[in-house]
């Protein structure tokens, strides 16, 4: 009697949708709704989440960064390194195709990374690689990549260096609207500004994955829309929302949210070639206007926390560590006198339109900078119009934000190093070059740890960037997507684990 009641309790239990803790379901396309359309698909170019979101589902490294920021084996399934650490030997994955067939050999990981290196591609990942002296492939399974010194983040920085087929690009194929990879889906179809469509790759090398047929990134610039569908089943998954649509999704039926640290931030960018932004106190300056816990309680709600240069990483600095993170009127307009602009200065701020928590957050800078005689003219752009004006340098100030990287090398010496590949703001100091270099070529992590602490002190108050706030990453989704695990850096690598329960 005891068994039979078990048995109907099981069945019940089932029927009730308990199934969702089963073995995955295969097939079906997952419907995300994101709020922009990528200005481009070529992973060694862009610079926006909208295209790194769809990217990483097309393309993979030789490693990949995990929940705990370490690297792993991707598409090397091994590495040795040299005593003197300058030569790192890669044994690529057997049995690793394209998505139109051909098989992954190490010449396409050299021609890849070669590509990012090359100034004809303007890559903005390429100061991440730019102490690699020379890449060679010595058999169709093995690379191998000498440096010029040791470099200590190599392998975390080798995951964000997408590999492509040297055949399908030298045919002279648009890699901005067509891209071509080992990734678990492969690239279909786009239609501007309405949908992006992802199949699943069925060579896939990691074995059964994925598990769902297709992705459809949905294009939908407007939260409200985006709150709706999802709360109607008509979108499954929203990655990386901005908090206000978290707070109003929070107890929404069937609906869940994901969450985990973010490493990206909140900023506010000067360009150091522009009057009054030249001058170094003028910068301090605008760090003491600036109320940082009412930005996260106003904008995030209270999910996020004041930024300093590395975030809440292990290798942070606490904020009191840095005097001009004491919100400080007076002592701002007393800085801009010293500067020689008692009586305050004008200047442009151009925002990132297509990020609410960031146009929210340059509304409550706006006022926040106006009671210490900042006076900002404010214009919020689209975000093709923002990436080129921000390419450019053409900007007094800008407000947007900006990735982090799982080791501080990958972050500040691209942004803050004489001519580093992000560094628009047109920022130089020798003594900020100096310790960037003596951070990335210092292997030991101990060794490491007091250069990162000195350059958070030296950045913090008269760099080029005022870092706003590190916010609580959330993604939302129904009930039934399961597998997916969200990580600090944003990556969405695990869509290949999703699947549909039914």
């Amino acid at each position: 009697m005891k068994g039979r009641w078990f048995g109907f309790l099981f069945a019940l239990l089932l029927a009730m949708g308990w199934s969702l803790a089963q073995t995955p379901v295969r097939g079906g396309t997952l419907q995300i709704g994101v709020e922009a359309s990528p200005s481009g698909l070529d992973p060694h170019v862009a610079t926006a989440f909208a295209s790194f979101i769809v990217t990483g589902q097309i393309y993979e490294g030789l490693t990949e960064i995990d929940e705990r920021l370490r690297p792993r084996p991707a598409l090397a399934e091994s590495w040795t390194v040299s005593q003197d650490g300058l030569t790192y030997t890669f044994k690529i994955r057997a049995g690793v195709t394209f998505h139109d067939g051909k098989p992954l050999t190490a010449s396409d990981v050299a021609f890849s990374i070669n590509r990012v290196r090359d100034p004809k591609t303007g890559s903005p990942i390429a100061s991440r690689v730019n102490l690699v002296k020379e890449v060679r492939a010595t058999s169709p399974t093995q690379l191998v990549v000498e440096l010029s010194q040791p470099f200590a983040p190599m392998l975390v920085e080798l995951a964000s260096i997408a590999v492509m087929s040297e055949d399908y690009v030298k045919a002279g194929n648009d890699m901005q609207r067509k891209p071509m990879g080992t990734g678990p889906f492969a690239f279909k179809e786009w239609v501007p500004d309405t949908y992006i469509l992802l199949e699943r790759h069925p060579r896939y090398w990691r074995q059964g994955r994925p598990y769902l047929d297709a992705l459809r990134y949905n294009i939908v610039p407007d939260a409200a829309t985006r709150q709706v569908g999802l709360a109607s089943g008509t979108y499954h998954f929203l990655p990386n929302i901005d908090p206000s649509l978290a707070v109003t999704l929070r107890n929404t039926p069937n609906v869940k949210l994901i969450t985990a640290q973010d490493l990206a931030y909140s900023l506010i960018g000067m360009n150091t070639t522009r009057k009054p932004f030249d001058n170094p106190k003028v910068r301090e300056a605008l760090n003491y206007a600036l109320n940082r816990s009412q930005i996260v309680q106003a904008v995030y709600f209270g999910n996020g926390t004041p930024a300093g240069p590395l975030g809440l990483r292990s290798w942070a600095s606490p904020t009191s560590a840095f005097p001009c993170y004491n919100t400080n009127p007076a002592k701002a307009r007393e800085l801009l006198a010293q500067a020689g602009y008692p009586n305050g200065v004008d200047f442009g701020m151009i925002v990132i339109g297509s990020n609410k928590t960031v146009v929210d957050a340059a509304q409550v800078v706006q006022q926040q900078l106006a009671q210490a005689g900042f006076r900002a003219r404010v214009e919020v752009l689209e975000q093709g119009k923002f990436i080129q004006e921000w390419r450019n340098s053409n900007f007094d100030t800008f407000a947007s934000i900006n990735s982090g990287n799982a080791d501080p090398d990958g972050y500040l010496f691209r942004t803050f190093s004489t001519g580093g590949s992000t560094n628009v703001f047109k920022f130089s100091n020798p003594t900020i070059d100096r310790l960037l270099n003596q951070g990335r070529t210092t292997v030991n992590e101990d060794a490491r740890r007091p250069i990162y602490a000195r350059l958070q002190v030296e950045l913090a108050c008269q760099g080029p960037i005022a870092h706003l706030v590190y916010g609580t990453l959330f993604s939302a989704a129904r009930e039934n997507v399961q597998g997916f695990k969200p990580i600090p850096t944003r990556s969405l690598i695990y869509l290949r684990d999703t699947w549909l329960a039914r």
